[in-house]
C-alpha cells in the first residue's frame, strides 16, 4: 500500500536570513496504515507490538503501535517538505521523545518552531538554527517531540 506525503510545497527555498526566532511551520499530514507499520518493523524494528496485531495487545501499547523511528522517519519527510532550505539541511545533534503510539489509521502532522538562529561568524550564509517540532495525530495528542539543532549552509 502506498502513501501520499500531499502535493509538494510551494514556500520557495529558504536562506539563513528567512529563520527568526518564532517562525513556525506547519506541514502537510500523513495517514500510517498497518502494512507499512509492518514492514517498517520487520526491516528495522523486528518487535511483536510492532508486527502482529493480535499479539500486540498483549503489550505495553495493547495494540499494533508504530516503532519510534519509523515515526521519527514520518516526521523528517514532512519536516522537510514543510521548510525547504537552499541546499539543504544537515543535523548535528538533537532530542526526541515519543509520547504515546502511533496507530494504524493515525494522521500525522508537524509543527515546527525556530527556537534560536546563530549565523556563522566566518561564513556568510551560514549558520545554525535550533528547531522544536512536534508531531501531533489527528486528535491533537502529540506523538512525537524533536528538538535539533540544523546547519544551515551556504545560500546558493
Amino acid at each position: 500500500m502506498t502513501n501520499h506525503f500531499g502535493t509538494p510545497t510551494i514556500t520557495p527555498p529558504m536562506t539563513l536570513a528567512d529563520f527568526t526566532i518564532g517562525r513556525t511551520f506547519m506541514s502537510e499530514t500523513y495517514k500510517v496504515t498497518a502494512d507499512e507499520i509492518i514492514e517498517f518493523a520487520t526491516k528495522y524494528d523486528p518487535q511483536f507490538f510492532h508486527l502482529d496485531a493480535e499479539a500486540a495487545k498483549q503489550s505495553f501499547f495493547k495494540g499494533l503501535a508504530a516503532s519510534g523511528w519509523h515515526v521519527a522517519g514520518i516526521a523528517m519527510r514532512l519536516f522537510v517538505q514543510s521548510v525547504p532550505v537552499v541546499g539543504g539541511m544537515i543535523g548535528s545533534r538533537g532530542e526526541i521523545a515519543w509520547l504515546k503510539p502511533t496507530r494504524p489509521g493515525d494522521f500525522l502532522q508537524v509543527e515546527s518552531t525556530v527556537m534560536d538562529v546563530k549565523a556563522s561568524r566566518s561564513r556568510p550564509g551560514r549558520g545554525t538554527i535550533i528547531m522544536n517540532s512536534i508531531t501531533r495525530n489527528q486528535h491533537g495528542d502529540t506523538v512525537q517531540t524533536f528538538t535539533a539543532r540544523i546547519v544551515i549552509g551556504e545560500t546558493g
